[in-house]
């Protein structure tokens, strides 16, 4: 294919890519050796925690065409998440939900459908369209379940730049997005790189509950809310259990503090609307569903990996840091005798915040 011509398929593929529900689209060269480096001094100092995936596939991230054999540019997607409903001051109100004790705090990607198969579907129909009109073509698709270092390929193709928080920022919509990839043979034109628009500021490292964000640009996992509820499948540590509050999926702290989501902008797709109100539940409320009900409202969400196990670990924590109500106390002791040794660990641990054992029973006044 002649330059132009390549140029022309660039721009095609950019307009089939907004067609298909993606916010912006762009391209990348697959070169990540700059990241490479960043990412194996983090790795060299444990700070992925129990993530051990991330060494394991550390050589297919180093080197997209070791994923896909002869990958020369990564089409870079950007789907935003917020719920189409979003009010204009939504963060004002999710800072409302964090301080509010009883109120379950969910990330706000998690509370529609898994992004995984949303993004995954829509970067297929991408490929095919480009098949369609190019003929074979080797490429490869990917999210972040695949080993790709995602957000350098979006900075790299000018989606946006990474922010202190490690996270990408835009101009056009802050941080509340997804990101995908489709990784090609084809030799696009790359766009170019934005500039870091960070500057001085430091609000998402001042926000971090557990200081995870150790210095700009710079994360430990382990410390991390969204890790700590989400990666990590055993027992939380009892040093950072306080300091999660009632953030029982994820963490979304950061992003809040971020002054650039100002321009975050509600999604256009009804994936990511907001399921079985987990924008508006309780600790108690949530802590009192079945398995089967865990199972049945979390279908097609990426909170189902979680396990049911996870699931109450993560909302006994919640309730240990909640305000001592008879409800509260009495959700813990229903079930403090649960199958699972982690989710009884961390109730008996919640009970003791609560001074429970010197508490009346559920009905009694406190």
């Amino acid at each position: 294919m002649t330059r132009a011509s390549l140029h022309d398929l660039a721009n095609s593929i950019k307009r089939w890519g907004r067609e298909l529900g993606f916010d912006d689209v762009a391209i990348a060269d697959v070169d990540v050796s700059e990241a490479t480096k960043r990412l194996d001094d983090w790795l060299s100092l444990g700070r992925h925690g129990e993530m051990s995936y991330l060494a394991r596939h550390r050589d297919l991230r180093a080197s997209p065409p070791a994923l896909s054999p002869g990958a020369i540019r990564a089409i870079c997607v950007r789907i935003d998440y917020l719920p189409r409903a979003t009010p204009s001051d939504w963060r004002a109100r999710e800072w409302s939900r964090i301080a509010a004790g009883d109120a379950a705090a969910v990330a706000t990607y998690a509370r529609g459908r898994d992004y995984h198969k949303v993004v995954r579907q829509r970067l297929q129909q991408l490929a095919s369209r480009i098949v369609e009109e190019v003929g074979p073509l080797r490429y490869r698709v990917c999210t972040d379940s695949a080993p790709v270092l995602e957000v350098e390929l979006a900075r790299k193709a000018g989606l946006g730049w990474r922010g202190k928080h490690t996270l990408l920022l835009s101009t056009a919509a802050g941080s509340m997005f997804f990101l995908g990839e489709l990784l090609v043979d084809l030799p696009l034109p790359a766009d170019a790189p934005q500039a870091d628009r960070c500057g001085t500021c430091r609000r998402c490292l001042d926000a971090c509950p557990t200081r995870a964000i150790t210095g700009p640009y710079r994360l430990d996992a382990r410390r991390c809310i969204s890790y700590l509820t989400i990666e990590h499948r055993g027992p939380i540590p009892t040093a950072w259990r306080a300091a999660i509050g009632n953030r029982v999926y994820g963490c979304d702290d950061c992003q809040l503090a971020c002054p650039w989501n100002k321009f975050a902008r509600p999604a256009t797709l009804a994936d990511f609307d907001v399921r079985h109100g987990l924008d508006r539940a309780t600790l108690v409320e949530l802590f009192g569903w079945s398995e089967t009900e865990f199972g049945e409202r979390h279908a097609g969400s990426a909170i189902l990996r979680l396990g049911y196990a996870g699931w109450l670990r993560n909302l006994a924590v919640g309730l240990g840091n909640a305000a001592t109500t008879p409800g509260v106390v009495a959700a813990l002791r229903a079930r403090s005798d649960d199958a699972s040794a982690l989710v009884r660990e961390h109730v008996a641990w919640a009970l003791a915040r609560h001074g429970a054992a010197g508490l009346p029973e559920s009905g009694q006044d406190l």
